[in-house]
């Protein structure tokens, strides 16, 4: 724990930051202010301890404050704090591209970094895009989403996304989408354990807009394994083999978004992996880096990369990039984080817990309100009916309830409670997760 914690600010010193995804308003009337974190815990700025059940945003597998990572981050400041990724290069970025691509499905050999996941899924949907022009197959030119789908708050990923509440403010965002179905259906799917029953029909809904479009117009589809954000929608069984088989026989490229479930949150490096299935793409973000430092990219198969190595060799082959690409500093934390996940067996040890962790979590069934829970891997989505207030109002509830009164962090999608806890976790503090849990969802009654 911290030794002093710092003084929390005054009302008015709130003003200035207008924070994202969040209702400022109620924030900076009853604010949930963090000083510090380590191992499974987040310490309040008034010395609470509060047991972290989102392991940040998706994003701390490893759990807090390690000083490996640390270390790394503060020599490399010291060595090399910045080098121009375009035209130059670090050894260190090498490395992590080599090592990543050592993790994920055998074809994925070729990694391009950026520094979120938003900015992942903008690069690999202008790969697709690009790869087609090359190829000659200038027509394809749309793009595939899926309803309820999260991509990150790019042009491109906002459009390609689902979520009503992200798109309906910025007008008609990039033309040539279109979205698949949902794979949820409440009535055949409630309270499932791992990959619903139900649901590998959904893939065909692809057909359809084929027959619409044509398949000489669309250029990829992207779709996450599992829909985090949304409130943790798993791919039914057979689903994403299936999403495989008609994208493989129309020519159309697949766009795995891993930016949650990459790093160990399936039990494997990648999803890809657990389903048996090789995507064209796989973005990833988060869990790279322990969330220490802004790291994403894109995975990419031999055959697009290679599609790309043509003409002068003094030629710039992809005219994209960032600023920050392969930031020294993110990728000493990449490499540091990596070190971690393979010397404790972390992707090992969360798929080991997996059971454990869905029994506990379905043990709040019988709580008030509780229409619904969905659990895969080490992550859980709890549904509440929404109270006389209207939509989304008992979730936030919940929300401001686990942080003041309970201790527990938690995130919320409108009235969906979900729970993502660092891959460290232990039997008991899964245990101590479930049970303020339970008490949040009580208080909310």
């Amino acid at each position: 724990m911290l030794d002093k914690s710092p003084a929390p600010p005054a009302p008015n010193d709130l003003a200035a930051f207008w924070m994202p995804f969040t209702a400022n308003r109620a924030f900076k009337a009853a604010p949930r202010l963090i000083a510090g974190a380590k191992g499974m815990h987040y310490f309040s700025t008034d010395g609470r301890k509060i047991i972290d059940g989102a392991a940040g945003m998706w994003c701390c597998n490893a759990g807090h404050g390690r000083a490996e990572i640390a270390s790394a981050i503060g020599k490399q400041a010291e060595a090399l704090d910045f080098a121009p990724p375009f035209q130059f290069g670090i050894p260190q970025a090498f490395e992590l591209a080599n090592r990543i691509a050592a993790l994920a499905p055998n074809g994925l050999d070729h990694v391009f970094f950026c520094n979120s996941g938003s900015e992942a899924a903008d690069t690999a949907l202008k790969v697709a895009l690009a790869y087609h022009q090359i190829n000659g197959q200038g027509s394809r030119i749309r793009l595939i989403g899926r309803e309820r789908g999260y991509h990150g708050v790019g042009f491109g990923g906002t459009s390609v996304g689902g979520i009503v509440s992200n798109r309906k403010m910025f007008g008609t965002l990039l033309t040539g989408i279109d979205h698949l179905q949902s794979t949820y259906d409440r009535e055949k799917q409630a309270f499932s354990k791992g990959e619903p029953d139900y649901g590998a029909h959904f893939a065909d809904e692809l057909e359809r807009l084929v027959g619409l479009h044509g398949a000489n117009t669309i250029a990829a589809v992207i779709v996450e394994p599992m829909a985090g954000s949304t409130g943790v929608l798993p791919a039914p069984k057979g689903y994403l083999k299936r999403l495989r088989e008609i994208t493989e026989r129309h020519g159309i490229l697949l766009i795995f978004d891993e930016v949650i479930t990459g790093f160990g949150r399936l039990g494997y490096a990648f999803a890809a992996e657990r389903y048996g299935v090789l995507p064209d793409m796989i973005t990833f973000a988060k869990g790279i880096t322990n969330g220490a430092a802004p790291m994403g990219g894109v995975l990419v198969r031999d055959t697009i990369h290679d599609a790309f190595m043509s003409g002068p060799p003094n030629a710039v082959e992809l005219f994209h990039g960032y600023t920050y690409s392969a930031h020294p500093l993110a990728c000493a934390a990449g490499l540091a984080t990596l070190d971690i996940y393979r010397d404790e067996k972390l992707f090992e040890r969360a798929g080991a817990l997996e059971p454990t962790f869905a029994d506990a979590v379905m043990s709040l069934r019988s709580e008030p309100n509780v229409v619904d829970i969905r659990t895969v891997g080490i992550t859980a989505g709890i549904d509440l009916a929404p109270n006389g207030n209207g939509p989304g109002d008992r979730g936030f509830a919940a929300l401001r309830s686990g942080f003041h009164d309970h201790d527990v962090m938690m995130r919320i999608a409108g009235d969906t409670l979900a729970l993502t806890p660092p891959l460290i976790a232990s039997d008991d503090q899964i245990g101590e997760i479930i049970d303020k849990v339970a008490r949040v969802i009580r208080a909310v009654a």
